[in-house]
């Protein structure tokens, strides 16, 4: 591939500012879908099932919109999650409040999660877009767009709410309709290059099975799958558990602030460490963060403690994202990226739901201590399977 192509900086440009528009949605939803699902649902036990039909739109819609979008390119198939997915959720979110309707509240944050799935590949646009010396760097460039929804998304969920004065919960989804429809105005001036023919004489590609059994693919999807189940599982009980300890809202929501900057300001530098470095040394880096985080909340639960533990743990989750995300793609060709790509994600947001669902199950049965050290076996295989290729590369290297 071509050290620069045409346009990367515009493009990846406009990936960063469709992922800071996609992450408010995001943010709004994990702030207030569970507030207005207390008020609509007949029962409490229901009261966050509008979150979780999020992450269930997200993983049924993951592998479909990979293949989709290999069919008709990245430009139409994220046109199709941000006004879909994006813009239509909210509306019928906003309607659901509106109209007292559980089940049309569930639906909008249902369509909500297929603009998450078709978002999820905005890093990959991002790698399909920029040259070799600048993907790792235009990877992490454009998960650096959570930066701006660290600040925006509890911005939205609080301030937009004087939006409709008579349902002032129905404001912020009002803002989220406007917003998709922006993110889907900015997706029409992309350019991601075409994917490239197979040549007469290229060789067949090679199967799932074959594809995932290389050391770099495993490496790279437990990398990101361990770094971003365990940081969903820590950050989804967070609140509950200072809440248990005693500590003001206030409290945790600079807790989490923090923990979403944690997440994402390391991207503006992620990607040159891992061009300086190597991505391998990065991923190490993340586990050994994963480690420390969870140390960290194991040795006590003092407002320091938690703040530490959970900065620690968004950088972790940074390193091993997006040093996972620039490891797969070693592992593909072009035309195999598709499938690649949506099993990959497909794996990891299957995790990512099941840790958000197993996080108030643990920590009701073994409390803050016992969830955090239960995720400690994962962080150490991640170090370990990393380590391995390592070693692996180093001797192919010598020899």
């Amino acid at each position: 591939m071509a050290d620069h192509l045409p346009g990367e900086r515009r493009n990846v440009a406009l990936l960063a500012a469709n992922q800071a528009l996609y992450l408010i949605a995001a943010i709004t939803v994990m702030t207030l879908s569970g507030v207005v699902g207390q008020q609509l649902a007949q029962t409490p036990a229901l009261a966050t099932l509008p979150v979780a039909m999020m992450q269930v739109g997200a993983l049924v819609s993951t592998f479909p919109a990979s293949m989709l979008m290999r069919r008709i390119g990245r430009r139409a198939g994220f046109l199709i999650g941000s006004i879909g997915g994006g813009m239509l959720g909210a509306a019928v979110a906003t309607v659901g409040i509106i109209a007292d309707s559980f089940a049309l509240f569930c639906l909008g944050n249902l369509l909500l999660g297929v603009y998450q799935a078709f978002a999820m590949y905005y890093r990959f646009a991002a790698a399909d877009c920029a040259g070799e010396s600048f993907r790792s760097i235009a990877i992490s460039l454009v998960m650096a767009g959570g930066v701006i929804a660290a600040f925006l998304g509890p911005w939205n969920a609080s301030f937009s709410q004087s939006l409709m004065t008579n349902q002032p919960l129905a404001g912020p989804y009002v803002m989220l309709t406007g917003l998709a429809l922006v993110a889907g105005i900015l997706l029409t001036l992309l350019r991601v290059p075409p994917s490239r023919e197979p040549e007469p004489d290229a060789p067949a590609q090679r199967t799932l099975p074959q594809i995932m059994m290389q050391p770099a693919f495993l490496v790279a999807l437990t990398a990101a799958t361990v770094g971003y189940a365990m940081m969903i599982m820590i950050m989804t009980a967070t609140p509950i558990a200072m809440q248990h300890s005693g500590f003001s809202m206030l409290q945790i929501a600079t807790v989490m602030q923090w923990h979403v900057l944690g997440m994402f300001a390391p991207s503006f530098v992620t990607g040159w460490l891992i061009s300086r470095y190597g991505v391998l040394n990065i991923l190490l880096a993340g586990g050994l963060l994963l480690v420390g985080a969870l140390g960290t909340a194991l040795s006590g639960e003092s407002f320091s403690h938690y703040l530490m533990a959970l900065l620690l743990l968004g950088v972790a989750w940074n390193f091993l994202f997006v040093g996972g995300t620039t490891l797969l793609t070693e592992t593909h060709t072009v035309e195999e990226r598709g499938k690649v790509q949506g099993i990959n994600d497909l794996i990891i947001f299957s995790m990512v739901a099941l840790s958000s669902l197993l996080a108030g199950v643990l920590l009701h049965q073994i409390a803050w201590q016992g969830l955090n050290l239960s995720a400690l076996p994962f962080a150490l295989l991640t170090l370990a399977v990393t380590s391995a290729l390592a070693l692996q590369r180093r001797r192919v290297a010598a020899s």
